[in-house]
């Protein structure tokens, strides 16, 4: 019998001030292997490579969906990192974490809260429609249609939002 692993993945919650209006980065799901999830709204994320410092994933993933270089990752100083008998670890802790028990394919998701720069893509080969949501739009559309959002995402979003 061959047994299933659990996937990690990193997901970023951007937030920015535009205009003087607090907003959210959200984007429109469009993986490549995301079945009847593609469509919905979620946050830049994505899949950890093997032996991939998680801070790197995450700012890898955040590049390739949005075209954004994260500025900050809220709680990366305090990273604590050791080389014991030849085995580099690091030890870190994410904003939220959330598994996936039942659906799509199994994730274990370490959410962060970060800060980016640069230009915005409309899209890219995983996600369309990427956007500044105003945090009162975002809690408002998480509060009417969850159904709507990448189920991963729901949990982070309704603490950040809250």
């Amino acid at each position: 019998m061959t047994e299933t692993f659990t996937i990690p993945a990193a997901g970023a919650i951007i937030s920015q001030e535009m205009d003087g209006v607090r907003c959210i980065l959200l984007q429109t799901r469009q993986k490549p292997d995301g079945g009847t999830t593609n469509g919905l709204l979620e946050i830049p994320a994505g899949k950890i490579r093997a032996y991939e410092n998680i801070y790197d994933a995450l700012r890898r993933e955040v590049w390739e969906e949005t075209g954004l270089t994260i500025t900050g990752i809220e709680g990366e100083e305090m990273v604590t990192a050791s080389c014991p008998g030849g085995f580099q670890t690091i030890s870190f802790q994410p904003y939220c974490i959330t598994q996936n028990l039942s659906g799509a394919y199994p994730l274990l998701l370490c959410t962060f809260l970060c800060t980016a720069q640069g230009k915005l893509l409309y899209s890219s080969d995983e996600s369309a429609e990427l956007r500044w949501v105003p945090l009162s739009e975002a809690r408002s559309m998480l509060a009417v249609r969850p159904e709507a959002f990448f189920p991963m995402h729901l949990n982070a979003l309704r603490r950040f939002l809250a």
